[in-house]
């Protein structure tokens, strides 16, 4: 974001949304701002682990009645899978009860299936030894086992009004921003806007996903004149315009959250990103050296993000709330009949490497789990006390 961070006077509350307190720290203008009133959602990254996991988020959202009450949808990488589908599914969902009874067939199953299998090993392979990118082979992969050919302008499209707003989010590698996807326009605020062309969805939801550096960069063609006159800043020229390059989602933003942090009040997010352990002794060869420097850049953008949006709440400029993956459910989430949720065990689905690998359906299962029960806490706890406990686990056999 461009808004740089300031002090505010320190605040006494431990524990709001699972954040070790300390100083409170508000953006400049956050408080002029007129904000919707929302709800608004990010999901974030994190491969087939934090695809899972929003999966379960989503699960328990739709059960509380919330899903048709977003405003909008904000997603990277892994969280783009999940929220890809249900952009996909959302018309053929019925809510006029408020909940759609079908989401865990239209939802939940397709999603367990893609996780089935893995897609970034053989596409890899075959971005290395074949023809065609890497990008191309996820591509393929992502129309094969969820999306088919349908494109962003058909998702939500028989009444888009009453529907989320989602926005899939990739990192442009020439200007350093994010490039965003979006049913009714493609958006880098440098470069441009294009409106009036579209892209199939199983192609938004590669460039959100594709995590450097085996998976990245995925490169899309256009045409100057595809875009708006004057719709960007200082990166305007036919240069920047006739071939964008991108990368993961997350590179630039790995929570989702700049494309709803200046329009709404109210902001639920979800996190199921890495990790970062500290290390004595850090290897030295170039391939885990790189890995570990990334995984440093985003623990730091990651921390900084979360500050700005739980130190929000608690100054009282927007309400909602985060949580996390890592959260501890019984220490900073805890509510009258919440789901037993061992930190033992939500840290072994927390490391769960950050891949479009394979998992077995028993960890599917349990993912699926701890995200239903931590947004369920979550919800409860900040959102709306009022809120009906749950009767188990969705998948009761395995919990978490």
């Amino acid at each position: 974001m461009e808004d740089t961070l300031k002090s505010a006077p320190p605040e006494t509350k431990e524990g709001a949304h699972g954040l070790q307190q300390g100083p409170v720290h508000v953006l400049p203008g956050d408080k002029e701002r007129l904000l919707e009133d929302g709800p608004a959602l990010c999901l974030s990254g994190g491969g087939y682990r934090a695809m899972l996991f929003h999966t379960g988020v989503l699960w328990r959202l739709n059960e509380f009645g919330y899903l048709p009450k977003l405003r909008r949808i904000s997603s990277v990488s892994g969280g783009s899978i999940t929220a890809g589908l249900l952009a996909m599914r959302w018309d053929s969902l019925d809510f006029s009860n408020g909940t759609a009874p079908s989401f865990r067939e239209q939802v939940v199953d397709p999603i367990m299936k893609l996780a089935s299998h893995t897609i970034d090993i053989w596409a890899g392979l075959k971005g290395i030894f074949w023809f065609g990118s890497i990008s191309k082979y996820v591509a393929s992969s992502y129309k094969k086992y969820l999306f088919g050919e349908t494109t962003l302008r058909e998702i939500t499209s028989k009444d888009p009004q009453s529907a989320p707003f989602f926005v899939f989010n990739s990192t442009s590698v020439q200007s350093g921003v994010l490039w965003r996807f979006t049913r009714d326009y493609m958006w880098d605020y440098r470069v441009g806007k294009i409106v009036g062309r579209t892209v199939p969805l199983a192609i938004a939801i590669t460039a959100s996903s594709a995590f450097p550096p085996f998976l990245s960069p995925l490169t899309l063609r256009f045409e100057a004149s595809d875009f708006v006159p004057d719709s960007g800043t200082d990166m305007q020229g036919d240069k920047f315009r006739d071939r964008v390059v991108l990368t993961d989602g997350g590179v630039y933003d790995n929570l989702g959250l700049e494309t709803v942090w200046k329009n709404f009040k109210t902001v639920l997010v979800s996190d199921a990103g890495g990790g970062f352990d500290i290390e004595d002794n850090p290897k030295r060869n170039w391939l885990s050296h790189t890995y570990r420097t990334l995984n440093t850049i985003d623990n730091q953008v990651r921390s900084l993000r979360k500050r700005q949006v739980v130190d929000s709440y608690i100054a009282g400029i927007r309400s909602g709330s985060f949580w996390s993956i890592r959260s501890d459910i019984a220490g900073d989430y805890s509510v009258p009949n919440m789901l037993d949720c061992p930190v033992s065990r939500t840290t072994e689905l927390a490391n769960i490497s950050t891949r479009l690998g394979k998992l077995d359906p028993v960890t599917q299962k349990r993912l699926i789990n701890w995200g239903y029960a931590i947004t369920d806490s979550a919800m409860r706890k900040f959102v709306d006390t009022n809120l009906t406990p749950p009767s188990d686990f969705p998948f009761p056999d395995v919990k978490v």
